[in-house]
């Protein structure tokens, strides 16, 4: 008792009858573990670690008529160990690991008159396990007759079982068991599902087992671009499927799927697409699984404008503007790959601002068509991403199909040097010259609101340059400064009349005779 053994003995006498190691560190029963005790009848070892039965481990002991092995770690038991022990009386698995009951367990035990299972983790059991049993078949063959059979104690309570159809020929062999077989415990109760979770078995009803079947109540929808979509399917199998959904042969995000029961053998599955657009149309594939096969069922999702399906695509008014329905636009992040916008609807004539709906115009800004975007109520922020390189884009909010209005857009120029872009570490040190506001971004990227004083732009290209020379020479003086440290209502270096006291340098003039190089940077767009 609570020695520090991790093996069993080698030195054991011929003729000891029974051994008890308990609480001790045994992990596993290797091959011929008794091979030297052949007259053993008792043998516990109760309260070790066993993990790993060699399916030869009890070989030798044809004398062996108790083994009890709870409180262990065995997830399986080798069952046609039990071949040699063929007078084994008591068989004690509580409190152990295991999951699996195969069909032909019990086949090698046929004088057994204790068997406890309690307290495993067994979830689904077939009645063959026992209808296979000696003890149960010889009990079926005298039934009637005077024969005195001896009674067999069945210990199965404290396991989590699933009651569904897989359950179904278990839950009523214990229903109808009877002497010689006793149930140690009888009131054995269900685990899961949820709906039955508690109840015992003889509470319960349960129906065969059949293959998902797959509905939708409509599978062709059309809808308004903007809006929360859901789409749904219904599923009616046993056991519980499992359900997924697939868009052009991908799978969908879980975080997106809603399944659960609306009865005893029907699911319902639910996808949410927000702020459904145009890109999100296509088939969408609802499919159900269980053991006993799979079907699926296709949506087909159009996704239209929400307004004249005549709506031109770019910066024409696509109606009157309603008045007092102005949007104030700004950047609210900034990644090297784009740009996060935010808006607020100062007033919307037309609706309440639960129910505003806006309209965002993106392209590269020398576009006669930008591509439009329609964002549903309650929605004020949007990505825009997968940027090209030394390219000047506009992105324009506006309220409901209004054309957009002055301030409501935001020019932005993306940097020339991909892999600087990429090196997020390495932040210029200095604000890009904007005339309405000022932005601190990262390397590679710069940004204007497209609300600027008269002639601003006209004056960017030669400021810009020189800024960003006086940057560099900040960053090499200062390497504690941050874009964090930048206010960012700052009006340093926004576009002014020269002054005659301004002590930066003047841009350096090109050497006579050398030819400018093609290649145009950010600045240059401007």
């Amino acid at each position: 008792m609570s020695a520090l053994l991790r093996q069993i003995p080698a030195n054991i006498p011929q003729d000891i009858r029974k051994i008890r190691i308990e609480n001790s560190h045994l992990t596993e029963l290797p091959r011929g573990s008794f091979e030297n005790v052949s007259a053993l009848e008792y043998l516990w070892l109760n309260f070790n670690n066993i993990t790993v039965m060699h399916i030869k481990s009890l070989e030798y002991l044809p004398a062996l008529q108790e083994l009890r092995l709870q409180g262990n770690k065995l997830s399986s038991v080798p069952w046609t160990a039990f071949q040699d022990t063929p007078t084994l009386k008591i068989l004690d698995l509580k409190h152990n690991r295991l999951d699996v009951l195969p069909e032909h367990a019990l086949r090698y035990l046929p004088n057994l008159t204790y068997l406890d299972l309690s307290s495993n983790q067994l979830t689904i059991i077939s009645r063959d396990v026992f209808y296979n049993w000696p003890v149960y078949q010889r009990s079926q063959r005298t039934e009637g007759q005077l024969e005195a059979i001896s009674n067999a104690v069945l210990a199965l309570h404290d396991n989590p079982w699933i009651c569904d159809c897989r359950l179904r020929g278990f839950v009523q062999f214990i229903k109808s068991v009877g002497p010689p077989i006793i149930l140690m415990n009888s009131y054995l109760t269900c685990s899961s599902p949820k709906f039955r979770t508690g109840k015992f078995f003889h509470e319960v009803e349960l129906n065969s087992c059949m293959k998902p079947l797959t509905s939708a109540l409509d599978t062709n929808l059309t809808v308004p671009a903007g809006l929360n979509i859901t789409l749904t399917c219904f599923v009616q199998a046993s056991p519980s499927p499992a359900v997924w959904w697939t868009y052009a042969l991908k799978l969908l995000r879980a975080f997106n799927v809603t399944t659960e029961p609306i009865s005893e053998e029907t699911v319902r599955s639910e996808l949410l697409i927000p702020a459904a657009r145009p890109a999100d149309a296509g088939n969408y594939t609802c499919t159900a699984a269980n053991f006993l096969g799979n079907t699926s069922v296709t949506i087909n999702l159009r996704v239209v404008a929400p307004w004249a399906s005549t709506t031109p695509r770019g910066w024409a008014p696509m109606a009157p503007a309603e008045p007092g329905a102005h949007v104030e636009v700004r950047i609210a992040k900034q990644t090297v790959y784009g740009i996060t916008l935010e808006w607020f609807a100062a007033a919307a004539a037309a609706a309440e601002p639960g129910e505003t709906w806006y309209t965002l115009l993106v392209g590269r800004y020398d576009a006669a068509q930008k591509d439009t975007i329609y964002i549903g109520p309650g929605v004020n922020t949007y990505s825009v991403t997968d940027l090209l390189p030394a390219t000047k884009y506009e992105v324009c909010v506006a309220v409901r199909n209004q054309a957009p209005r002055k301030g409501q857009c935001v020019v932005f120029v993306t940097g020339s040097d991909v892999s600087q872009m990429e090196q997020r570490e390495k932040l210029i040190h200095i604000v890009v010259i904007v005339c309405a506001m000022v932005l601190a971004v990262p390397a590679g990227m710069y940004a204007c609101t497209a609300e600027a004083l008269p002639g601003c732009l006209a004056r960017c290209p030669r400021a810009c340059p020189r800024r960003r020379r006086g940057g560099q020479a900040q960053a090499a003086g200062s390497k504690e400064s941050t874009l964090d440290s930048i206010p960012a209502g700052s009006e340093d270096g926004l576009c002014r009349p020269e002054d005659v006291h301004s002590t930066r340098r003047p841009p350096a003039r090109e050497e006579p005779g050398k030819t400018r190089p093609p290649h145009r940077n950010s600045a240059d767009l401007y």
